[in-house]
């Protein structure tokens, strides 16, 4: 992106209708997230066409501009030029009535709204655990060492305490009181609760006011401390109904806590587990029966998830089963291929591009995908801009994600896979996954970088200036002059 981050906001801002016509705004790894106010009002194809923009996802509750990298400092500079309170994500009332479609789409983006956010903290967390597996792999401390499991507890952190992120995070989404958000996800994870629920799966039974207790882990889990926040919603606003102006400081929190602790032991906790459960079920039953096939298929289509967004469906069930196993082999390892087949196109691109502006965004995405596994910006800015170098990656994606299931690997981590993060996939009890790893990794790049070659693509035309048009123009009336005054 163009380091004039405050010139690029300013053009995003006006593209999407001005600043009068943002609700909220927020931003992932990559993309700038706004709600409107007026969908309508929102030009696609000026946002486009700035310089810095990589592409633009358009639905019913959202308009994102993919920026890259440096979305962070872009998002600094568009929260500037925003009236006062207009950050945080606010509820935009909408007249459709409501359809399935809709429903899904519901689900999705507080799922997606939810977990983005959080995304950073869990791969530093992740990384940091891969630190202590390697430093205990090299042997440079004994077994047991205290320094092993300091690194153990700061890289678990993240993921023991998950319910308390989802809950703090779904909160702002949801638009609901976040400390209470997060008093009610800390019960879950309370050491007292945790002893309860130990004691409850041995066959010990544990009650609340009469009504036996489903036992239930909650530590490392998504879905149920999102479902909780969701129904605490509505209990809030219920709550805030009934109880007097002169109570509410105390009554409405007390009433709230009460109300909303128990449904969330008994009723919404369980559920939110069993469908967390049923996911990863379904989407490793899959992996059972079709083996390095399934890892092959993902690989395939894992670019279009990212361009819907649904990429981040599977982020909870890769967490619970890292959790539960300490190795994903199916979602994980299909990103290998997907993410540096788009660094390889991107590189065929910047070698045949006559284009100095394609050529320099090509070798940049190039490096944040091979390099970090951060793909969003060849896909965006390359791939899909060019059409066939996406080609080329799906078709280096079935085929990596197939070596890498043949080869059984399986990630430790869920940090993007790039070179920086390949170590998440290392296997200590199997040297050869090291091999692997790298094999796989070469093929991406290699074979994507052909392939495009292969195919081919409509190189996009070298831009005159404005400048140097005039400087030409210049160029051609001297002569003329100079004949005249002969």
């Amino acid at each position: 992106m163009s380091k004039n981050y405050a010139a690029v906001s300013r053009s995003i801002v006006d593209a999407i209708g001005g600043a009068d016509n943002i609700a909220a705004v927020t931003h992932c790894m990559t993309r700038l997230r706004f709600v409107l106010k007026d969908n309508d009002a929102a030009n696609v194809a000026e946002l486009k066409a700035i310089s810095g923009v990589l592409g633009v996802v358009k639905n019913d509750n959202q308009c994102q501009v993919i920026i890259g990298n440096t979305v962070s400092q872009a998002y600094a500079e568009v929260v500037k030029l925003l009236p006062e309170g207009a950050g945080a994500e606010k509820a935009v009332p909408v007249n459709n009535k409501i359809t399935l479609r809709r429903i899904g789409a519901g689900i999705l983006d507080a799922l997606i709204g939810t977990m983005s956010p959080l995304i950073p903290a869990i791969i530093g967390g992740s990384m940091v655990k891969l630190l202590a597996m390697i430093l205990d792999m090299t042997g440079l401390f004994e077994k047991g060492a205290s320094t092993i499991t300091i690194l153990n507890v700061i890289g678990d952190g993240a993921f023991f305490f998950l319910p308390i992120m989802v809950a703090a995070s779904a909160a702002v989404k949801f638009k609901t009181n976040m400390s209470l958000a997060i008093a009610i996800a800390g019960v879950l994870v309370h050491p007292t609760f945790i002893d309860l629920m130990a004691k409850a799966a041995q066959g010990q039974q544990v009650v609340f006011m009469g009504l036996t207790v489903t036992a239930v882990k909650y530590t490392y889990t998504v879905i149920p401390a999102l479902c909780m926040t969701w129904i605490l919603s509505y209990i809030e606003k219920w709550v805030d109904r009934i109880t007097p102006a002169v109570t509410k400081n105390f009554l409405k929190p007390m009433l709230i806590v009460l109300i909303a602790s128990p449904i969330a032991i008994m009723l919404i906790g369980p559920i939110g587990i069993w469908i967390g459960s049923g996911i990863s079920a379904v989407v490793y039953t899959v992996h059972d029966y079709l083996g390095w096939l399934s890892v092959a298929i993902m690989g395939a289509i894992w670019p279009l998830l990212v361009m819907t967004g649904m990429h981040r469906v599977f982020t909870p069930t890769i967490i619970q089963t890292i959790a539960e196993t300490g190795k994903e082999g199916m979602v994980m390892p299909s990103e290998i291929g997907a993410n540096l087949s788009l660094g390889g196109s991107s590189l065929a691109v910047a070698w045949r591009t006559k284009n100095p502006e394609l050529r320099q965004t090509a070798l940049a995405a190039a490096a944040s995908a091979i390099v970090a596994g951060i793909s969003e910006p060849a896909l965006y800015g390359v791939a899909l801009r060019l059409k066939r170098p996406l080609i080329a990656c799906l078709i280096t994606g079935f085929i990596c994600g197939a070596v890498a299931g043949i080869g059984g690997l399986a990630s430790h981590s869920m940090a993007s896979p790039g070179l920086f993060t390949s170590v998440q996939f290392f296997d200590p009890t199997n040297p050869m996954s090291i091999a692997w790893v790298f094999g796989v990794m070469i093929l991406s790049v290699v074979i994507s970088f052909f392939v495009t070659l292969l195919l081919g693509f409509e190189d996009i035309p070298v831009e005159e200036k404005p400048e140097e048009k005039r400087v030409q123009g210049d160029e051609v009336s001297a002569p003329q002059h100079a004949a005249n005054t002969n």
